[in-house]
């Protein structure tokens, strides 16, 4: 509360001697970024939510379903193994 007001931060503008590149050298970016969807402006869960959802609308592959039914089959099996799971009481 001095007379004088609040004291501001200093703002450093450091610049490496021998770069020259467009983006600056320190920011931390992911290797696919530019290539996912769900990452970037979407705020909230909903919204990532939503946009995971469109684009297994819109860019699914039928091999990739396939494969992801068969993957789940085969772990629901060996889940009902491991419980000892009787199938008899299917049959009479």
């Amino acid at each position: 509360m001095g007379f004088l007001g609040r004291r501001k931060n200093k703002k450093f503008n450091y610049k490496p001697r021998y770069y020259n590149g467009e983006e600056s050298p320190y920011t931390i970016k992911h290797r696919f970024d530019e290539f996912r969807t769900t990452v970037g402006d979407n705020r909230g869960l909903k919204g990532k939510f939503k946009t995971a959802w469109e684009d297994l609308q819109t860019k699914s592959d039928k091999n990739v379903r396939l494969r992801l039914w068969i993957i789940i089959a085969i772990l629901v099996l060996i889940f009902l193994f491991i419980i000892e799971f009787d199938l008899s009481i299917f049959y009479q």
